[in-house]
């Protein structure tokens, strides 16, 4: 019996696999060029070599994982501050429809401004709250987008808890925000989970407020990352190996949030 051939089947096979080759190439390549010598690097199709440690040795000695480390702190402050007070304006856009449709919208206004309109009022609060030497200024502009993006992320993980729960609790004695905290959010905490790591991703992965507002001698990761493009020329290779250090933590959440990411965006719209 001949076996019939589904078109539609081969075609999403075929863009499956053109969209795997698009984002997989280009991290291959990074990786690949971080192990390279420099003349190897003149040479990009070059997949057989003896790999060489010194691209790695110089990302060691920039201090690159200190920079790490330093993002990893801003995003993490940015990340509590954006769960606690995002899962509070979620539940509120949610369970009372608190300012109607267009707040679910408008909460992603920030997001149409550009970085630019941002930067300097920042700036100048810092130099007037003589906070420019420390990271608050760079937490603060990180909440500008990464706080939007939570609360909107968590909406729809409210929209879908029974208000049955809720009213079940009140009758119980529950106040109003112990029946939020004690019966509301542990159903809602894979949710938050995966909108943590999207906001740390998110503050993680900035790089304009960082050049800007962090303190210059003890830049965040992308500004280190960038320190590689100098005045002799980029320093590829450890430039590479510097991107693949940022790159890894990304891509290894991205694993735990997929489905819970579409579930959060996906939930985010109106709904009445």
């Amino acid at each position: 019996m001949t076996r019939t051939v589904n078109p539609w089947s081969v075609a999403r096979a075929l863009l499956l696999w053109v969209a795997a080759l698009t984002v997989t190439l280009p991290l291959l390549w990074v990786a690949l060029a971080s192990v390279k010598s420099p003349a190897q690097l003149n040479d990009p199709g070059l997949v057989l070599f003896v790999p060489n440690l010194d691209n790695w040795a110089r990302v060691f000695e920039a201090g690159i994982l200190e920079a790490a480390g330093r993002s990893a702190m801003v995003a993490a402050v940015t990340v509590a501050i954006s769960v606690v007070a995002g899962s509070m304006g979620a539940y509120a856009i949610s369970a009372y429809k608190a300012g109607g449709a267009a707040t679910r919208f408008g909460i992603l206004a920030a997001q149409v401004l550009p970085p630019a309109v941002l930067v300097f009022p920042f700036l100048t609060m810092a130099y007037a709250l003589r906070l420019d030497s420390t990271y608050i200024p760079v937490i603060f502009a990180h909440l500008s987008f990464v706080l939007p993006v939570i609360t909107w992320f968590l909406i729809g993980f409210f929209d879908a808890v029974p208000r049955s729960l809720e009213e079940q609790a009140r009758v119980d004695g529950f106040s109003r925000f112990a029946a939020f905290r004690l019966v509301v959010l542990p159903q809602v905490l894979p949710g938050i989970g995966a909108a943590a790591i999207f906001g740390f991703t998110l503050s993680w992965n900035d790089m304009f407020y960082g050049l800007i507002l962090a303190p210059t001698q003890e830049t965040i990761l992308p500004v280190a990352i960038a320190a590689f493009n100098t005045f002799r020329g980029v320093e590829l290779g450890a430039m590479s190996a510097a991107i693949i250090i940022a790159v890894v933590p990304v891509v290894t959440a991205s694993f735990f949030i997929q489905r819970r990411l579409v579930q959060g965006i996906s939930g985010g719209a109106v709904k009445f």
